[in-house]
């Protein structure tokens, strides 16, 4: 660390500190500066080394720190005034509303001293000749604060009322201020207006749109406004996240949190400022952050995980039960003392209001992961009578209905009578249900429980229902992998079922139901041929045989149940589903077209059948074929089908599939913001489902994609990022990294961001050159060089732009290695010895123009390398010129020269374009005749002006047509105002 030896040196280690992160350490330099200061023995650095600690000290953690500094600033005021400048006076005053709205912030100073201090500030502005703006609006806080809600409206009224002025804070901080009151008077419509202006980056500031961000969230919540609260909470979230001073702030996003659902975010977010839990330098804000700790706390224990370890003020561990009576009794007694200086309830009434404000939104998904601490609860079963006791009979009912019309919940239902009958002695077609629905609940390993039915069926004197049980039994094995087995064990039941029914011995329900189970077996042998799985295939069937003999079985279903349906639902099912595997069937022989229609009407006749969620499985299924043969309007129909039709019964993961798959094809034709929308879905019912890593990964992915589309740099960074961990090349592999990577960068390049975006754009550059095709790798390279020179980091990004360059020269790519040429002599500029490097790369630049417009295969082509060779000798004649400022008096006219040489072959070569390039030449033409103007040439800058209004005769205000689409009759007027200006200013004497 440097010596301050003078004035100067202290103003740059000023402005040096000023740019460093708010916190104790800023704050601790700007007290070393001072000391610095006062060595000098320069009134005026002791004065701006007091104002650079009162705003440091203001813009963090220790607010209260800024009373001394003030105190004596306004001392020295009082002694010498003549000692402060004109930019020193004008902070002075500014300073006095810090000052007051920190003194509220502090229950220790005495509300007769705040009151006073009113007083004084009102009495310096007038004698300053200041509006009383900033002063009604410091009133209007006082009153706020101590709940005298009559005068608060009085100064609100007056703070409007009254004129803007030097002292008035920006439009930003007053439109934030105003809305609050707004919204804590219940205006929630009345305040978004006001603040509109910030959120839509109108006016803003070092504290805003940050402020007005949080403090929209809730007054969004109330009225419904759910997407731009998740918008406002993503984008707020992100701005104060690194500024230490907005506890306040950030105590709101927090509390968004709580409010919809989104718990385990608000925990990830009290793990990132642990400091905020025992910061003491503004009470007022430790009270807004304690209070929403309480409040988030309150809500783990409402759902059941008052046990949970959570993160709390550092030295030990705490449970959320723990916390939560810590974070309480710290508010309250904050509160207290605010109480009892104000002689007031009113401020512990708003902690414990808000404390015990109740979630406005179940689940509120956000788009970034965070996984439900505490998983949904399932349908409740009812299991017992109004005694409470179970009853077996009505169990026994309502489990039979929901398996007789195949209503979800019938294998619970089931379940429910199996655990109210233990000890109840129950006759064998009460058990043989009972093994039945509980061998379904097991999937594959069912067998012995099916087994097990088929005996107590026969038992009760029902041999077709036995019968079916074991063909069920039969298809588990088939499931297992053994379909050899089932088919041999389904071919007894199936000819025994057959001579059955031919008897009037059973029904068609129960033939019906083995019928389906050898199709389904002899399915998956047709799944296994089709994929050439099996073994053995010379010695048995070829797969067209397979395939046949599949087709056969389930046409026999169809036969069996074709206008025998009536009112059952299970035999409607039977006839839905064989349609399905008719179409699967189709499929597995080639016929895409044929099996789409299948599955078409399958679906179809399942909910026809009054059975919608059985279609879910065979619409996602004709989704994928419409996708394959082209037909996208059908797949969404499709896709859209399948989400309506399981409705409350789709499980998180298929939700969250059949969402992403709409948000590709909605994204596919443009449709980015409901692109969005089902992408948001998809990461938020992938988290429900438990995949967030993987299907979660992917959705927000393709979530940041959609929103970086439209803009929404904020909000698709803060997705990106939380997609970035879950992504790994093995799972998803290595190019959705890149693009994740990519995209990024591209947010925090719009962000100002730039070393950041840089880093990004490095990392998936360092994945991209192990690619076999190196262009990703050029174009992120040359992105990186961007965001490093941008940055400021010079030589980090000439690294960048020559990677770039050579691998633009390796493919061949002209344009590519031309502009890395370009950027790499703008940057050599900066350089000591920079104007004769850059000179090197410009003309270097020059040279790889005019090969590839000699070279170049066709007319199309060689007028766009001529376009680039333009350009690159514009950008040369620019160079030149600004590498003459601050050059040797004697180097300049050459310099100019060279420079104007430039430029006028600029001109000659876009002339050569036509119309096309007008504008181009133009600008070129007017450069150079600023450039006449410093030679000396009047006459030549008078007649290049007058060239160029000749050039746009007769076009009036539209551009000339054939002109390129980013000329428009804007430039046209612009380009003449130039010209006028240029001759005016060249004019020896008036015409």
């Amino acid at each position: 660390m440097s010596e301050i030896t003078d004035f100067d040196a202290l103003r740059r280690a000023m402005a040096e500190n000023a740019e460093q992160p708010e916190g104790p350490a800023r704050n601790a330099r700007a007290e070393e500066l001072l000391a610095a200061a006062e060595k000098l023995n320069v009134p005026l650095a002791v004065i701006e080394a007091l104002g650079h600690q009162l705003k440091v000290y203001n813009y963090s953690s220790e607010k209260g720190k800024m009373f001394v500094p003030f105190a004596r600033l306004l001392r020295m005021w009082d002694k010498r005034p003549e000692d402060f400048d004109e930019y020193e006076t004008h902070s002075l005053h500014w300073v006095f509303k810090w000052v007051s709205s920190g003194m509220l912030d502090q229950p220790h100073i005495p509300l007769a001293s705040i009151e006073k201090w009113l007083g004084e500030m009102e009495h310096r502005y007038r004698l300053a000749g200041h509006s009383e703006r900033a002063v009604r609006s410091a009133e209007h806080s006082v009153a706020a604060h101590v709940g005298d809600l009559a005068r608060a409206e009085r100064a609100y009224a007056a703070w409007l009322a009254a004129d803007r002025d030097s002292m008035a804070d920006c439009h930003a901080c007053e439109l934030h201020g105003q809305g609050w009151w707004q919204a804590e008077q219940g205006r929630d419509a009345e305040a978004l207006e006001l603040w509109r202006p910030v959120l839509e980056g109108e006016y803003a500031c070092a504290h805003e749109p940050h402020t007005a961000l949080a403090s929209s969230l809730v007054p969004l919540l109330r009225l419904g406004r759910l997407d731009e609260a998740r918008a406002n909470h993503l984008r707020g979230f992100r701005l104060v996240r690194a500024m230490e001073s907005m506890r306040g702030a950030y105590a709101e996003h927090v509390e968004f949190c709580a409010l919809t659902g989104n718990e385990a975010r608000g925990l990830e977010l009290l793990a990132e400022r642990p400091a905020y839990f025992t910061d003491d330098g503004q009470p007022q804000s430790k009270l807004e952050f304690m209070s929403v700790v309480a409040l988030l706390m309150d809500r783990l224990i409402g759902l059941g995980l008052g046990d949970r370890q959570v993160p709390g003020p550092a030295g030990r561990e705490w449970t959320a039960r723990e916390l939560a009576a810590h974070a309480r009794a710290e508010a309250l007694a904050l509160a207290a003392r605010f109480d009892e200086r104000n002689g007031t309830t009113y401020v512990s009434e708003r902690a414990r209001a808000r404390m015990e404000r109740r979630p406005l939104v179940e689940r509120l998904p956000l788009g970034v992961r965070s996984v439900r601490p505490v998983p949904v609860p399932a349908p409740p079963v009812v299991t017992a009578a109004a005694t409470g006791q179970p009853d077996l009979p009505a169990l026994l009912a309502e489990a039979r209905r929901l398996s007789d019309t195949l209503r979800p919940g019938a294998v619970e239902a089931w379940a429910a009578v199996a655990e109210a009958a233990q000890g109840v002695e129950l006759d064998p077609r009460d058990r043989a249900e009972i093994a039945d629905h509980e061998a379904m609940g097991r999937g594959p390993e069912g067998t012995a429980l099916f087994e097990r039915a088929a005996e107590l069926y026969a038992a009760a004197g029902d041999p077709g229902e036995a019968l079916a049980a074991r063909a069920r039994a039969a298809y588990v094995r088939a499931l297992a992998g053994d379909v050899d087995a089932a088919l041999a064990a389904v071919s007894g039941s199936y000819d025994e079922i057959l001579a059955l029914y031919a008897a009037g011995d059973t029904g068609i329900r129960q033939t019906a139901s083995v019928l389906m189970a050898r199709a389904r077996i002899l399915l998956r042998r047709a799944h296994e041929a089709g994929e050439g799985l099996a073994e053995g295939g010379a010695e048995r069937d070829g797969p067209e045989a397979v395939l046949d003999e599949a087709e056969a079985a389930v046409r026999e279903v169809l036969a069996l149940v074709d206008g025998r349906t009536g009112q059952d639902v299970r035999l409607a099912a039977r006839g839905a589903e064989a349609q399905a595997m008719l179409a699967e069937l189709a499929g597995l022989g080639g016929d895409l077209g044929t099996a789409a229609g299948l599955f078409a009407r399958g679906a179809a006749a399942f909910v026809a059948a009054g059975l919608p969620w059985y279609a879910v499985e065979y619409e996602a299924r004709l989704a994928s074929l419409a996708h394959h043969l082209g037909d996208m309007a059908e797949a969404e129909r499709a896709l859209r089908a399948a989400l309506e039709h399981g409705g409350a019964h789709l499980e998180a993961p298929g939700r969250a599939q059949l969402h992403l798959q709409l948000a590709e094809l909605t994204g596919g034709r443009g449709e980015v913001v409901e692109a969005a929308r089902h992408a948001l879905e998809a990461a938020h019912w992938a988290d429900e489902g438990g995949e967030g890593a993987t299907l979660g990964a992917w959705a927000r992915q393709q979530l940041g994609g959609f929103l970086l589309r439209q803009g929404r740099w904020a909000e698709a960074a803060e997705v990106l990022e939380s997609a970035l961990p879950d992504l790994t090349a093995e799972t998803h592999g290595d190019g959705a990294v890149v693009q994740t990577q990519w995209w990024l960068g591209d947010c925090l390049s719009e962000l100002g961001e730039h070393r950041a975006a840089a880093e990004r754009r490095l990392q998936a550059a360092e994945i991209a050159r192990h690619w076999p095709e190196q262009h990703d790798h050029a174009t992120l390279a040359h992105l990186a060089g961007e965001s490093l020179g941008q940055a400021g980091l010079a030589d980090e990004a000439d690294r960048a732009y020559a990677r770039a360059g050579g691998l633009w020269r390796e493919l061949g790519n002209v344009h590519g290695l031309v502009r890395a040429l370009r950027a790499r002599a703008w940057l050599a500029l900066r350089t000591q010895d920079g104007p004769a490097a850059a000179r090197l790369l410009m003309a270097d630049a020059v040279r790889e123009c005019e090969a590839a417009r000699d070279e170049a295969e066709d007319e199309e082509s060689r007028q766009r390398f001529v376009a680039e060779l333009g350009h690159t000798h514009r950008q040369f004649g620019d160079l030149l010129a600004r590498s003459a400022e601050g050059g040797a008096e004697g180097s300049l006219p050459a310099v100019f020269e060279e420079a104007l040489s430039q430029l006028l072959r600029s001109a000659e070569v876009f002339a050569t374009l036509g119309d096309g390039a007008l504008h181009s030449r133009t600008g070129a033409e007017l450069t150079a005749g600023w450039l006449e103007i410093e030679l000396g040439r009047l006459t030549d800058a008078r007649a290049r002006a007058r060239a160029v209004l000749a050039a746009y005769d007769g076009y009036g205000g539209a551009a000339p047509e054939g002109m390129n689409d980013d000329d428009d009759g804007e430039a046209v007027g612009a380009r003449r105002a130039e010209a006028e200006h240029l001759l005016r200013v060249a004019a020896e004497d008036p015409d």
